[in-house]
């Protein structure tokens, strides 16, 4: 492994650097190497809280625990990066596979619903997986119990025509839930099994919204098979819709609780469908037969096809906002970094710069759909 493609893991796995702060950061410094020298200096000034850069060894040691386990890595910038995930603002910098990434570039639908789904449920997601697969579709989903292994099992029986794929909210070497130890495992073998999350991590709640943006960026669209309000599903579903992606959901009985999350989406304009077929005709208008942007013209930090350029000096970054000015703007309700922009009359570029020092002092979070708000004070 190269020392930029480490330096790139290893600045992902820094505390207080988030997919957002690392495409600023190679953006503003021109590598991730040059990024993890100035950045702690950059925090140090005027009081501000120091980042925690990861310690080398640690991602040293990740990298060849993931080489034992036979994973490899998908790296923002990558080649094969999917075009779809790239054009979320949030996509993750780096990943961990195990298993196809070729069907990271095929067509991918997302399916998700209730864990405690009906046995029916179960049954409409077996079947309509299996179709699509069989149709050459990749059926994603997170590996929760009910509708997500429905909808993994039921592509798998495809075999090799389509395929399914498996966000997990753990790191890539950790079966969760532990009853699905094996259907992750197969696939690993089968399919493609995908981790955010360094090697080791448990599951823990914060990290399913964060699966849930990875599930509904790499997919042409979204179908909810069953699931109640404010559900997890939900947030996957809505979080398509930011993306501008198709929502689709399978209607079901007003007496079933499970339903009213299916039928208040159709209610607010989710397409409805009652089977595959219904599934492949609201994609139809969509492919993906046109190849990959070149990465000099992919809207977030174009890294290696643009010729090299000189880092800026350590201590002279581009003028920003002053952090206490845009405080004033944000709140605790999160707000879109475009109404900063326009609010403030800055360049988008200073903005981002402002936000990614509040990021690193601890006082801002962001949130899906390219939002931020003041982190609550503890």
């Amino acid at each position: 492994m190269d020392q930029e493609r480490f330096d790139r893991i290893r600045l992902a796995r820094c505390e207080g650097i988030g997919p957002v702060g690392y495409r600023q950061a190679i953006r503003r410094f021109g590598s991730a190497g040059e990024a993890l020298r100035v950045l702690p200096q950059l925090a140090g000034q005027n009081g501000r809280r120091a980042v925690h850069i990861a310690e080398e060894r640690f991602v040293a040691r990740e990298v060849e625990r993931m080489a034992a386990l036979g994973a490899s890595w998908l790296i923002r910038g990558d080649d094969d990066y999917p075009a779809l995930l790239e054009e979320i603002s949030d996509a993750p910098p780096v990943l961990a596979l195990r298993g196809d990434r070729a069907l990271l570039q095929g067509r991918c639908v997302a399916m998700v619903g209730a864990r405690n789904a009906s046995a029916a449920a179960c049954r409409i997601a077996r079947d309509m997986a299996r179709e699509l697969a069989l149709e050459g579709h990749a059926v994603v989903s997170g590996l929760a119990r009910g509708v997500d292994t429905a909808a993994h099992q039921g592509a798998l029986v495809a075999g090799d025509a389509g395929g399914t794929v498996a966000v997990i909210a753990s790191g890539i070497d950790i079966a969760y839930p532990p009853e699905n130890a094996v259907l992750q495992q197969r696939i690993a073998e089968e399919g493609l099994l995908i981790a955010e999350q360094p090697m080791g991590a448990e599951p823990r709640a914060r990290n399913f919204p964060y699966r849930n943006r990875i599930i509904a960026g790499l997919s042409l669209a979204t179908l909810v098979v069953e699931a109640a309000p404010k559900s997890g599903s939900l947030i996957t579903a809505r979080l398509a819709a930011d993306y501008g992606r198709e929502v689709l959901a399978v209607p079901g009985s007003p007496l079933d609780e499970r339903a009213r999350g299916c039928n208040e989406l159709i209610r607010n304009g989710a397409t409805l469908v009652q089977g595959a077929a219904d599934v492949m005709e609201a994609i139809a208008p969509f492919s993906l037969a046109q190849p990959a942007l070149p990465l000099e013209d992919r809207p977030p930090v174009p890294e290696r096809a643009r010729p090299p350029q000189a880092p800026a000096p350590a201590l002279a970054p581009a003028k920003a906002m002053e952090p206490q000015a845009m405080l004033s703007l944000l709140g605790a309700v999160p707000v879109a970094v475009d109404e900063l922009i326009r609010q403030s009359g800055l360049d988008p570029s200073m903005v981002q710069m402002t936000l990614l020092e509040l990021e690193m002092e601890g006082r801002l979070e962001r949130h899906p759909g390219a939002r931020v708000a003041l982190r609550p004070v503890s």
